[in-house]
């Protein structure tokens, strides 16, 4: 091993040794089978349906057992909450009820009255349901003081809630003086359950955000998600739950507009289709979707990011279809790499729908232990270069241990080519990925460990086609930090998923270094990435915590030569009026191997190797209030030249009906002559208006000049129904060079209803 080498890997662990010497952290105690003799909510039948209007006034509540006496969570879970929360339940033969009395005053903190919208920045309650009692996911209801509805799906082996899902269930709010209450009727047929079960893992979750306190009613370390599934209390039911029949969902939709595309040269014209989503329960835990010429006319564009780097960003999934039990194919890998992302199907690289005639997805768990999903897609042809496409993938989660997973995947994607087609592009036929996956934890949740093996194939491809991956981690209550190493090699291809770094897209010449004319090469790495982190908790003062951390990046490529190397370190700053301060300094060595470009210059940066640091700080203001911002700047070294950064985002709400902000970013790039400079502006206004909790009008402009794009898109979407609505959508694509000639625009509808059997 090299001095420079050794240095890289001292740096790597030396600052989490110093921090995990810091004196030993209180225990937190364990979750699981301890906690659910510990916290028990019975639950009883109740012979009268409960009317869902918010009063708390029919009879089965007078009687119900009530759970009381939450704990703190965040951002301090050792002072005391200065509100209580009381919560009851009930049940019958179609409906899970939830009564809640939430102690506060009648001032609220109601960011939107839009579904599915900010929940944790309002005054909210919210219920974890884990039926299958097994902690390795479950269901997240959610309403705020307005009634604004928020749901979402939980796994176990992911730090973030998934708030893309979906489904039917009732609730109703009402304020009073000094408390205020919300009614949940939850429809069996919506939960995934054993009916032979009568203990569910179950906790609940309030947001006081006028004093800046999270609660729980079981006790969740601060370290960990209020949600999180390993520190549930039980949910015992004095009958079993009723068995559902015939659990089967019809979504039938129609959709129709106009449009004119500019760019192409075609004239305006008119569409009108129809399709539809079923959902079917196999049984008490499996589900089976399926979809006919899928439309998601009315899903949002893609927020627009200004890039500073030489690679791909990652868009996250917005399509409703893919979302329900995703982590099943999505979460294998790691940054960089993901072998399944659903957007690589009926999306090109370009994020422009590819017609999908069909799809199915079978998901759910066969028992207390194993987990699977399968799923195929079909897409029609697009062009002489994107054939017809078969897209299916088979994933299994099998529980060990306590907390713990083996888990597997294969995936095929294969293209329906003519021979002319196969003999000019003969590795686009097909694309094929295996692997397998271990993820280790311990009861506690605070100690991590994960390894993982994949395999690529193409028709043309022999070796270095695989990806290797280990790492460890503890998040701890002060000390948190975890190192992760991936290897990728050269010819691993991943057609159904995100692959960042190996595609380097690069420039020819001249013997001036003027462009010519730009290629691609692959190269494969080696990465190893590591953070660190130590936060201190005061009980007292203006603060809520502070943190002092650093982040280690190192890549090699395959012939062991350096490519880039990165070392950050960061102080932050919560306050107990919910403002933020951070300051960052960055250290960065990068080989490039490849020219490569950031500005309009006809000449491009060479292959070189560049030393470069950065400073940056970032400050927020108290989001609880009607006008909150946030301000950052950045400055420094960037490559051979020199990058300042500007951001503002400035927040308005006329609560609860109106949301408008403003989101302004400016990169002021200077490089050395002739490598160029430039601007770089993205200007996001926003305008939110909620007439009800059940009609909204979004409108939203985004005016990147990096992208050359200035884009219209506003939507009203009207929920007639539970979960049936109706959608009108403009949306218009204008340059910013030569400013505001059209792209192209369109105005669509989609009618689609909800119908269950």
């Amino acid at each position: 091993m090299t001095l420079f080498y050794r240095k890289i890997f001292v740096l790597f662990f030396t600052f989490g040794a110093v921090l995990g010497g810091q004196g030993q952290e209180k225990s937190a105690p364990l979750g699981g089978a301890a906690y659910q003799e510990k916290y028990q909510h019975r639950i009883r039948r109740t012979p009268i349906p409960i009317k869902i209007d918010g009063e708390l006034s029919d009879e089965a509540w007078q009687t119900a057992t009530a759970s009381k006496n939450f704990a703190p969570h965040w951002p301090q879970d050792n002072v005391p909450l200065k509100r209580d929360t009381e919560v009851k339940m009930a049940f019958d033969d179609r409906f899970l009820y939830v009564g809640v009395v939430c102690r506060d005053s009648n001032q609220h903190i109601i960011q939107t009255l839009k579904r599915d919208a900010s929940f944790w920045d309002s005054d909210a309650f919210g219920l974890i349901l884990d039926p299958i009692n097994e902690r390795t996911n479950g269901f997240f209801f959610g309403v705020n003081a307005a009634n604004a509805q928020w749901e979402g799906l939980l796994t176990f082996f992911s730090d973030e809630l998934n708030g893309s899902w979906d489904n039917k269930w009732y609730s109703q709010t009402k304020i009073y003086d000094t408390f205020w209450t919300i009614e949940m009727a939850i429809p069996f047929k919506t939960l995934r359950y054993d009916p032979s079960k009568t203990q569910w893992g179950i906790n609940f979750e309030r947001n006081d955000l006028k004093n800046n306190q999270y609660s729980t009613w079981t006790f969740v370390p601060v370290n960990f998600n209020g949600y999180d599934l390993g520190y549930t209390g039980a949910l015992v039911w004095e009958d079993t739950p009723p068995t559902v029949k015939g659990n089967v969902s019809l979504v039938p939709y129609i959709t129709g507009g106009v449009s004119h595309d500019h760019i192409e040269g075609k004239l305006t014209k008119g569409s009108f289709n129809g399709g539809l989503d079923a959902k079917i329960a196999i049984n008490s835990s499996l589900n089976l979707d399926v979809t006919l010429n899928p439309d998601f006319s009315q899903i949002e564009v893609d927020r627009q990011v200004t890039n500073l780097t030489r690679f791909s960003i990652f868009f996250p999934e917005r399509r409703t279809f893919f979302l329900e039990n995703d982590d099943l194919f999505s979460s294998y890998g790691a940054p960089p790499f993901r072998p399944f992302f659903s957007r690589a199907v009926g999306l090109d690289r370009n994020a422009q729908p590819i017609r999908i005639i069909g799809g199915v997805r079978l998901s759910g768990n066969l028992d207390k232990n194993w987990r699977v999903g399968l799923m195929t897609m079909q897409t029609a042809s697009k062009d002489s270069l994107t054939p017809a496409q078969n897209f299916t993938a088979f994933s299994f989660n099998r529980k060990v241990l306590k907390r713990s997973l083996i888990k597997g995947y294969a995936l095929n994607r294969q293209g329906f080519m003519t021979e002319a087609m196969r003999k000019a592009n003969p590795m686009n036929e097909y694309g094929r990925n295996q692997g397998l996956e271990f993820s280790y934890s311990n009861v506690k949740g605070d100690l991590s460990a994960w390894a993982g093996y994949h395999l690529s194939q193409k028709s043309t491809i022999k070796k270095n086609s695989d990806v290797k991956q280990a790492g460890f981690g503890y998040f701890g209550r002060n000390l948190n930090f975890f190192v992760d190493y991936i290897g990728i090699g050269t010819n691993y291809y991943a057609d159904m998923g995100f692959l960042n770094r190996v595609d380097n897209f690069t420039f020819r010449l001249d013997q001036f270094g003027k462009i010519q004319s730009d290629t691609t090469i692959r190269l494969g790495y080696k990465q190893i990435y590591s953070e660190a982190e130590y936060t201190i908790r005061p009980k007292k003062g203006k603060i809520s915590s502070h943190s002092l951390g650093t982040e280690n990046f190192l890549l090699l490529y395959p012939n062991g030569e350096l490519g880039e190397y990165s070392t950050a370190f960061g102080y932050n700053v919560l306050f107990q009026n919910t403002s933020s301060f951070s300051l960052r300094y960055d250290h960065n060595r990068v080989n490039v191997l490849f020219p490569f470009v950031f500005t309009d210059s006809d000449y491009a940066l060479p292959a070189n190797n560049y030393t470069y640091s950065q400073y940056s700080a970032t400050y927020g203001s108290d989001y609880r209030k009607k006008f909150y911002y946030t301000v950052s700047f950045r400055t420094g070294g960037f490559y051979n030249g020199v990058l300042q950064q500007y951001a503002l985002e400035m927040n308005y709400r006329a609560q609860p009906w109106g949301n408008f902000s403003m989101s302004f970013e400016q990169n002021d790039i200077t490089l050395p002559r002739p490598y160029g400079n430039d601007r770089l502006l993205l200007v996001s206004p926003r305008v939110e208006i909620n007439f009800s909790t059940q009609l909204f009008w979004t409108t939203f402009l985004q005016f990147n000049t990096q992208n050359n794009n200035f884009n219209v898109n506003s939507r009203v979407q009207w929920r007639y129904k539970p979960m049936s609505d109706f959608f009108l959508v403009y949306t218009d694509n204008y340059y910013t060079d030569p400013l505001f000639r059209n792209k192209n625009r369109a105005v669509v509808f989609k009618f689609n209803y909800w119908l269950t059997l």
